[in-house]
């Protein structure tokens, strides 16, 4: 069984040196996507232009419809739909852009805010001749926790942000699609119409419920209101129906509430691993183990997959290559609690953490 433990030992010199660098880095990435903000915003004026001008042309076909060949009408709605899916692009993108921008902003406020924190922080340099100042590691861990904390922040937007794009972002687009073609079909053959809206009822209920997924892994309500266990035993039923993985959880000790950060840390944690068997791991059966004490809560997930090679793993999550894992191991040892990865190619990966329960 292999530990997982980062090391982070940086003088406060050397902090600021990335910090600032970062900063700069930063700049200048928000000057590029400025620049994409700028073309995008003026490709969506052109195409709107553009869809109100075909728009228009729709509407003198149909008040005319017996002057043009069925071609003709073809071509004319086949262009207007390619503008407007092309439209609902170029706009979803200026979207993703302009929050993108958000958070690039808040990220460098809160990395000026440590480098301001770390300047204060650091001692004078000594004058000539005076003894050396002793430097303590009080104020560099807190600021280590603050670097990680802002690093796991902006992973979980990156990851949301693609999950949105993958998910909602498309299924509504084809809605939008599919709603176009009901409205042309409404007048030249009603009975193809109902048969589209049908399927467009059938596409709209999948949507909502792919949402309301979507929403259940951004935050559960449940686990505000119920706590973790009622919480996992919901999410771990779902994802067992959904992926026909044979999925069990088995809950020992006292069933109550932990505090909340606690929850939600173990939650996710879960949640991520379930997801990793799955996706990477081609698992068949996964189990899962939760006992809570009055001291430390024990956690394992174990899953017959393909597994992984542990070291190489760590060394990724070492050079930032690996998220997935490496979020884990950050938001264990934020609340001093200890992981254990044991796996090998071929034989399945077993995952045990401990955390305190208060």
């Amino acid at each position: 069984m292999t530990e997982a433990v980062i090391p982070l030992a940086l003088a406060p010199g050397d902090v600021l040196g990335k910090l600032r660098a970062e900063l700069s880095r930063l700049q200048n990435t928000t000057g590029e996507i400025d620049l994409l903000l700028r073309q995008s915003r003026g490709e969506v004026e052109t195409l709107t232009r553009r869809e109100v001008q075909l728009i228009n042309r729709q509407r003198q076909i149909q008040s005319n419809i017996d002057n043009y060949s069925r071609t003709e009408i073809w071509e004319v709605f086949e262009t207007a739909r390619e503008a407007q899916m092309r439209l609902f692009m170029m706009r979803s993108q200026v979207e993703q852009l302009e929050n993108r921008r958000q958070v690039m902003d808040t990220y460098a406020a809160q990395l000026q805010a440590v480098v301001k924190d770390i300047e204060m922080l650091a001692p004078p340099e000594p004058a000539p001749g005076a003894a050396p100042v002793k430097r303590t590691t009080g104020g560099l861990s807190a600021l280590q926790t603050i670097m990680r904390i802002i690093d796991a922040q902006e992973s979980e937007r990156q990851r949301l942000a693609r999950q949105m794009h993958d998910g909602p972002a498309t299924a509504l687009s084809n809605l939008v699609l599919q709603a176009e073609v009901v409205e042309r079909l409404l007048a030249a053959d009603p009975q193809r119409a109902r048969e589209e809206m049908s399927a467009l009822k059938g596409s709209a209920t999948g949507t909502f419920q792919r949402i309301r997924g979507f929403i259940f892994d951004l935050r559960p309500m449940m686990l505000d209101d119920l706590g973790l266990f009622p919480t996992l035993r919901r999410y771990v039923q779902e994802f067992q129906n959904n992926t026909q993985i044979s999925t069990e959880l088995t809950i020992m000790g006292k069933d109550r509430r932990l505090p909340s950060h606690i929850e939600v840390v173990i939650f996710r944690i879960i949640q991520e691993l379930l997801i990793n068997a799955q996706r990477h791991g081609n698992a068949g059966h996964i189990e899962i183990n939760l006992d809570v004490g009055e001291i430390f809560v024990n956690a394992s997930v174990v899953d017959d997959g393909t597994g992984f090679d542990v070291q190489h793993v760590l060394s990724d999550v070492r050079e930032r290559k690996t998220l997935g894992i490496g979020n884990i191991i950050e938001r264990v040892e934020m609340l001093g609690g200890e992981v254990h990865f044991d796996s090998a190619l071929g034989r399945g990966t077993r995952v045990g953490l401990r955390l305190p329960a208060t």
